[in-house]
């Protein structure tokens, strides 16, 4: 079960397939709203996320949470809500191809992926694609991802120097985006969920596995992996 926390997912679109369940958050005089989403995706990018987990991972079940408008614009507290109900529905693994910058919401991200991890849930979060500090992709309780320029969608890299923890195709992607279509496009954000694919995978079958566990796998199957003897 892979969450797509985003711009919302096209339902329908060849690359995607079956959404299994959309909503969208919104905050109404101080109180959180999330209902079903009718809309689907606003501006392409969620699509583009769901659409690479399912080239990777074909049969798993995607939810789209929906905390961004037209235009890429969000605010933090809709972003820490969706993650919210990302994290209280204990889906498998969460995609986060979205960060912020303000520092006021860290405290609040840091719980929830704390909360995350204690529940066995799984966030794949993309560092921003400028040098600056931006969260959550920042906690250690996340998997972090940035890009790298192979054209291999299963090709991913561990990185010896983080925060950045793992670099996966992200360069010249071709990805799903809105109307059915397909555009290229290049960023970290198209590099995560190459990594939520494959950790969708790994659950499947090691539903066992905490997400440490899985971030260490990650790391010893990595191309750059280089074994005990050397």
């Amino acid at each position: 079960r892979v969450c797509v926390v985003d711009s919302g997912i096209e339902t329908g679109h060849p690359a995607v397939g079956k959404v299994d369940t959309a909503v969208v958050v919104s905050i109404e005089d101080d109180e959180v709203v999330v209902e079903p989403d009718t809309l689907g995706d606003v501006c392409g990018h969620g699509t583009a996320c769901a659409g690479i987990i399912r080239e990777i991972a074909p049969e798993c079940e995607l939810a789209s949470v929906r905390v961004l408008g037209e235009g890429f614009i969000g605010s933090g507290p809709v972003l820490v809500e969706g993650l919210r109900w990302a994290i209280e529905q204990g889906y498998d693994v969460i995609n986060m191809s979205l960060s912020t910058t303000k520092r006021r919401f860290v405290e609040a991200l840091h719980d929830l992926t704390d909360a995350a991890y204690f529940q066995r849930s799984i966030v794949v979060a993309s560092a921003h694609n400028m040098p600056v500090a931006s969260y959550p992709w920042r906690f250690s309780s996340v998997i972090s991802v940035a890009s790298h320029e192979l054209d291999d969608p299963l090709a991913y890299y561990r990185n010896p120097n983080p925060p950045v923890e793992f670099f996966a195709r992200g360069v010249d992607v071709s990805v799903a985006w809105m109307g059915g279509m397909r555009m290229r496009t290049t960023g970290n954000s198209f590099a995560t969920p190459h990594i939520t694919g494959v950790c969708a995978l790994i659950r499947a079958k090691h539903p066992h596995l905490t997400p440490a566990e899985v971030k260490t796998l990650l790391g010893l199957t990595a191309a750059n992996a280089e074994p005990a003897d050397g």
